[in-house]
């Protein structure tokens, strides 16, 4: 197929091992690939300083690396760092190169070193040393320029050499600026004036909205001051990097007039062409292997798989797209991987893992290896007689299973000649076509820049279209306690250890609620612990309701309460079975078990001295044991059998049936309990704020005490709050759920006032807060935010619960009254104002609270 090659490549490599480390052989640093850089040659020109003197008769060039070789025209001088500690490190028997001891090391592993993977170090300088060589540099318009000091250079990043060009970089343009115009800092130093006075910024590349000095513009307008002003720095390079490579033009050089991004490779190549500069690549960030070394990148000679061509990684983008990826955060992981992943080493020289077969000094690395074993799994049985460890001898020998008997098991190829018995073919092909396309495969959300992404490419080249995979759901890492596990620090167990500290179902339970998605889930010891305590809890309670059976409600379901619990029953039943399909296990401990006990424990609340529905108890218990059975297999077949005394096994009682959920009852519910709320609140501050006795003195008479209150509502919207409603209505996309532009929005509300209100200024200052919470309403639940009215009849559900009102309340006396009906409002007697200052609005309603004897008297 041609979809493995050998070849010349870098890769990222530990000199202690040996051999390529691939992401699973890394202590830190999974997922980082070589950076290339292009190697500047600039030559020191004799005669030598004394601290180079043993380096006479050869060619010595301060090497710098760059990402940016088409600015190379722009250069005023090169920069070290004077305290950084450098080498001067042979490269051939001509050439030295003076770099940082860490860069000459991934040099050596990159055949630039006279002996191979030994760098030899001539001279140890400093970078005092370095202050003030003449310099020869390729493409630079001035014939010589200096090594100066720069005093934010990173020397573990690139060689710790560095070329200026002060038009095109900020940080060049500042640290040159710092040594014009500060002779202390010069005199620190021991720069002389001729190094550094002479040279003026030269303009190279021209960008819109920059000039032809874009470091110089950026760094007066950000209004930096030094080369010490990190953040602004990093900012200005983020204004103009991006925006040179993209649409800047040269307008220096061979390729005045092209643009950058054109130039770029072109310049690259006629430098290395020319023997100026040569390629070198380090790590993008530190890698440390997991035997304790930090890695280098090394120019190997192995085995790649040719991930990222054309033709190849289109199939694989079409395979993704039409995958169950669980959530938008790993199909932008895949996304993200198909976009960069390219050819990748799938050879090691030494360690686990099955010898290549055509070149078997080289293993498969770990992460190129078992992309694909899916598809072993489903005929594993027949080639090893039933035994998962493979020790019966099977009928079928491993040189049987020849290419053309895969190609007609999983590529619908021809039948093959074969010693295997032509019905044992067929079986094959039968299971495998059975059990394939998988619909699921659960991993780690680690694999997913390698071996994950690697599946789907090998799947699309191996495999027909219809077999490809469907499903991927990718996980985070396992936190004990907040903390990652680690033996080293005692935070640490095994499932054994879980199991035997707090049972396996109470284990399930808090691992379910460790959470879902691609963070990492926090497994902790106190909800292991408190699943044992409600988990035990809630078999006593069931045994009690079982035991008193008799004494319950009987009849069907009648109360409001009674609607409202079987509501919630068949809400929990369809939330549960989403979160479930979806792999969401914490979401479906919350709607399957708390919520649903919840509900339970508002409906007993709410039904009081009458007591719960039996028939409805009994739904409760059985659902909730079916939906809590992935979850606690253990705890729910307790309650199945010994408890509800049902035939057979929870696991096999199936999903239950639920009716169709009534969201319009839950907006009422969840309205009347957030009403009995608010009321409380203000029914407490409203007592507190009565004028306490003084110490001594004798409580207030009992016939103070509030104990009617008279609940007004208004549901439907009016006045402006209803213009702004029916303007918001015309001005929404429920599609896309957002709005016309605020101006658009404005001048339909002006339009609307123009005639009622002299002073529209005064309107819209109470219209903007209230569109405001409306608009990020709408945004959220979408257009039925924007109705005049609530779905349902506000007066209705409170009249129908006004026992449950008196009893959460403590009042003698309720009254649901309209805010629109006369003799209502004069019912509040002195408290009137507080209606007319905060009037009731639709979900709402204003309650006012009094004693028995002041109701008595006013009405």
């Amino acid at each position: 197929m041609g979809k493995i090659v050998k070849d010349m490549r870098y890769t990222i490599y530990s000199p202690l091992d040996g051999q390529p480390c691939a992401d699973h052989d890394r202590a830190t640093g999974e997922g980082v690939q070589p950076e290339e850089y292009v190697l500047i040659k600039m030559k020191v020109i004799p005669p030598f300083p004394p601290k180079l003197k043993a380096l006479e008769g050869k060619n010595v060039y301060l090497a710098a690396a760059t990402l940016r070789p088409e600015t190379m025209y722009g250069q005023t001088n090169c920069w070290v760092l004077p305290d950084g500690k450098y080498g001067a490190f042979e490269i051939n028997e001509t050439d030295v190169f003076i770099v940082t001891a860490r860069s000459a090391l991934n040099l050596a592993y990159q055949r630039l070193s006279r002996a191979p993977e030994k760098p030899t170090c001539l001279v140890e300088l400093a970078g005092n040393d370095l202050i003030g060589l003449p310099l020869r540099s390729p493409l630079s318009f001035n014939e010589i320029i200096y090594a100066l000091p720069m005093l934010t250079i990173l020397t573990d990043k690139g060689t710790g050499i560095v070329t200026s060009v002060p038009s095109d970089s900020p940080d060049d343009y500042m640290a040159l600026q710092d040594l014009i115009t500060k002779p202390a800092l010069r005199t620190k130093f021991g720069v002389k004036d001729e190094w550094i006075l002479p040279f003026n910024v030269i303009p190279i590349i021209n960008i819109p909205e920059f000039g032809d000095k874009s470091a110089e513009k950026v760094c007066l307008d950000l209004k930096i001051k030094s080369q010490n002003d990190k953040e602004k720095l990093s900012e200005a390079k983020r204004m103009t990097y991006l925006k040179g490579f993209t649409d800047g033009v040269m307008i220096v050089g061979e390729y005045d007039g092209r643009k950058v991004q054109e130039a770029k490779p072109l310049i690259k190549n006629k430098l290395l062409a020319e023997g100026s500069a040569v390629l070198y690549s380090e790590p993008e960030k530190k890698v440390m292997s997991r035997s304790g070394d930090e890695c280098v990148v090394a120019l190997t000679d192995q085995w790649y798989i040719t991930y990222g061509e054309t033709e190849w990684k289109q199939k694989a983008v079409k395979c993704l797209e039409n995958m169950n990826t669980f959530s938008a955060e790993t199909r932008n992981g895949f996304e993200h991987t198909l976009g960069w992943l390219n050819q990748w080493a799938c050879s090691r020289s030494f360690g686990l893992g099955t010898r290549i077969p055509w070149d078997e000094q080289f293993l498969v690395e770990s992460l190129s290896d078992s992309t694909l074993y899916m598809a072993y799994y489903t005929i594993a049985h027949l080639l090893q007689n039933g035994n998962m460890y493979g020790q019966e001898v099977s009928s079928v020998k491993p040189e049987e299973m020849t290419d053309e008997v895969w190609e007609h098991v999983f590529c619908d190829g021809p039948a093959p000649k074969s010693d295997i018995s032509p019905a044992l073919l067929s079986r094959m092909k039968q299971e495998f076509e059975y059990w394939y396309p998988f619909d699921i495969r659960v991993s780690g959300k680690d694999l997913i820049q390698n071996h994950l992404t690697f599946s789907i490419y090998n799947h699309t080249a191996l495999v027909l279209e219809h077999h490809w995979p469907r499903g991927f759901r990718c996980n985070g890492h396992l936190m004990l306690n907040s903390e990652k596990m680690s033996k080293s620090t005692g935070n640490f167990r095994t499932l054994r250890q879980a199991i035997e500290e707090f049972s396996s179902d109470a284990t399930r339970f808090a691992l379910a609620d460790a959470g879902d998605g691609m963070d990492d889930a926090n497994f902790v010891f106190e909800t292991a612990n408190a699943a044992i305590l409600r988990l035990t809890k809630e078999i006593a309670w069931m045994e009690e309701v079982v035991a008193a059976e008799s004494s319950l409600r009987s009849g069907p379901p009648s109360t409001y309460a009674d609607n409202v619990f079987a509501s919630e029953i068949n809400i929990a039943v369809k939330e549960t079975e989403k979160s479930y399909n979806n792999f969401m296990f914490r979401d479906a401990l919350k709607s399957g078990f708390y919520d649903l006990q919840l509900a339970r424990d508002e409906c007993r609340l709410s039904c009081g001295s009458a007591g719960m529905n039996r028939e409805l108890l009994g739904r409760f218990m059985e659902v909730q044991t079916r939906l809590i059975t992935p979850i606690c297999p253990h705890y729910a077949e307790h309650v199945w059998q010994k408890i509800l005394k049902k035939e057979g096994f929870a696991i096999k009682a199936g999903w239950p049936v639920a009716g169709t959920p009534d969201p319009t009852l839950r907006s009422a519910n969840k309205y009347l309990q957030d009403s009995i709320v608010l009321m409380r609140k203000l029914l407490q501050k409203q007592e507190s704020g009565s004028k306490k006795p003084k110490k001594g003195a004798a409580p207030p008479p009992a016939e103070s005490k509030l104990t009617v209150g008279l609940i007004y509502v208004n549901e439907h919207y009016d006045g402006w709050k209803e213009q702004c409603l029916r303007v918001l209505q015309s001005n929404f996309d429920s599609q896309a759920r957002s709005f016309a532009p605020d101006e658009e929005i404005n001048e339909a509300l002006k339009n609307c006032f123009i005639d009622r209100e002299t002073n529209f200024k005064q309107v819209q200052k109470l219209c903007m807060p209230f569109i405001r919470f409306k608009k990020d309403e709408a945004r959220n639940v979408g257009p039925q935010a924007l109705n005049l009215k609530l779905p349902f009849g506000e007066i209705d559900v409170l009249e129908e619960n006004l026992e449950l009102i008196r009893r959460q309340l403590g009042l003698e006396h309720v009254e649901v009254l309209s805010a629109f009906d006369g003799a209502a409002h004069a019912k509040a007697g002195r408290h009137a104002p507080v209606l007319d200052k905060n009037p009731p609005s639709p979900g709402e309603p204003v309650a006012i609270f009094m004693s028995k004897e002041e109701f008595g008297a006013q009405n």
